[in-house]
């Protein structure tokens, strides 16, 4: 029952369109449409504000961090219970009620929940596989994509239990829908890195 709770509770926290109350709120604008349409703190920056959008990153990220962590270590969750509860807020984001059962790439979330999950050191890994790979690959998708095979390499160097695998698992599946059009596209290096012309 707890840990029911606890998914639900981080559900209804990941799936709180902030960027999209905020963009109405203080831009007065839909930062839906702006750049990809995604409704995220990057599309909030394109609107015309830096600082919101670095808010709305920092307070997507906590909406996921904050209910894993209460499951996790609060309340002690473990086992193949934990799992949903690790998955609720990245499908909160992914798929908002608020939004038509819509939603954003869940990013930032994400990062927040593997926060909870593996700090001190899985958020560095993440980060800074996730920053490599941006700059590597032609596509964000498929720099998700490599970030995320880094974090499991990380977690069966923990020694991480099979329900927190089966959660990367589930992980990996939402995010390869919500980044489903950049995958579609054929993994490459960036131009500038094989020394071409761009596209």
């Amino acid at each position: 029952m707890t840990a029911l709770i606890c998914a639900l509770i981080g559900f209804l926290l990941g799936s709180l369109p902030i960027s999209v109350w905020l963009g109405r709120l203080v831009l007065h604008a839909d930062i839906r449409s702006y750049g990809d349409g995604n409704p995220g703190g990057t599309n909030v920056i394109r609107a015309g504000s830096r600082g919101l959008g670095l808010l709305v990153i920092f307070l997507d990220m906590l909406k996921g961090a904050i209910p894993v962590a209460l499951g996790y270590y609060v309340f002690k969750v473990d086992g193949w219970p934990l799992a949903p509860v690790i998955l609720a807020p990245i499908a909160g984001h992914a798929f908002s009620p608020f939004l038509g059962f819509s939603g954003g790439k869940a990013l930032a979330t994400t990062f927040g929940v593997w926060t909870a999950m593996t700090a001190p050191v899985g958020p560095f890994i993440m980060g800074g596989s996730a920053l490599l790979f941006y700059k590597l690959l032609n596509a964000p998708g498929w720099a998700v994509m490599a970030s995320l095979l880094i974090l499991l390499v990380f977690l069966l160097l923990a020694g991480a239990a099979l329900p927190v695998l089966g959660a990367w698992a589930g992980t990996v599946a939402i995010l390869a829908w919500t980044h489903r059009a950049d995958l579609r596209q054929r993994p490459a290096l960036q131009s500038k890195s094989r020394g071409v012309s761009p596209r």
